[in-house]
């Protein structure tokens, strides 16, 4: 089914072999329908710094460590550089604002797919931007058996969050695989720019406003428009392909 989509990522790598052992998922609007949260929240918790954050922001730089994000727009609209500790203040504002919207929910179908890839033998990672330790706790409440502690990447375990690789290279290692052995399924163009140059074989679901184009721009494998059309089809991709000469 997936055959020519893999066969491009096999030539385009200089792989010889597809056969995945784990499967990296983002968060926030891959395993959690909560980007409409975040995006309100963005908007309202930088109003009092000075910084016009729109709810189309967020969605732009969704993936993107929280410090780093606020460091760009604070260079982009008031041209002054800011410490970490300045950015991490704004973003424990921001922090704050998320923790009193309402929770949001598991992203329909994504049970569907951890299901199928458990199934399939493959390591099930979480590969996150975030640094809000509730929200990394609730991840292994909420998909219980599917998800452990031990393999969630956040922005506690990189020096350069999204669109950088790192995180998905620690992901990558904290499961013990190579990039021919592993599936990526992102949501944000910064989180599929960053998987890509880690050389993994990306999907990219899209559960936000943001048109397919800025997806495949950044080098999506697969793209999906939401999750239960994803989980319909995902074990086809669960299985070895050679390369073909």
């Amino acid at each position: 089914m997936f055959r020519d989509n893999i066969q491009d990522y096999l030539k385009a790598n200089s792989f010889d072999l597809f056969a995945p052992k784990a499967i990296l998922f983002d968060m926030d609007g891959v395993l959690y329908d909560s980007m409409p949260n975040h995006a309100e929240s963005w908007h309202e918790s930088m109003k009092p710094f000075g910084i016009a954050m729109t709810k189309a922001d967020a969605y732009r730089y969704e993936g993107m460590r929280g410090v780093e994000t606020i460091k760009k727009m604070m260079w982009e609209q008031k041209g002054r550089k800011i410490s970490d500790e300045e950015a991490q203040e704004m973003y424990d504002a921001k922090s704050k604002v998320f923790g009193l919207r309402p929770v949001a929910g598991v992203m329909p179908g994504v049970h569907s797919v951890l299901e199928q890839a458990k199934s399939a033998g493959l390591k099930i990672v979480v590969v996150t931007g975030s640094g809000q330790r509730s929200l990394l706790h609730k991840l292994t409440v909420d998909f219980a058996g599917f998800v452990s502690s031990e393999l969630i990447v956040s922005s506690f375990d990189v020096k350069h969050g999204k669109p950088d690789p790192e995180p998905y290279l620690v992901g990558l290692a904290k499961a013990g695989v190579e990039p021919w052995e592993a599936i990526v399924v992102e949501n944000a163009p910064l989180g599929v720019r960053a998987a890509v140059a880690a050389h993994i074989f990306t999907v990219a679901v899209n559960t936000g406003p943001l048109d397919n184009s800025l997806l495949a721009n950044e080098g999506a494998n697969l793209i999906f428009n939401d999750m239960p059309s994803f989980a319909a089809q995902c074990n086809g991709l669960f299985k070895k392909y050679p390369v073909l000469q």
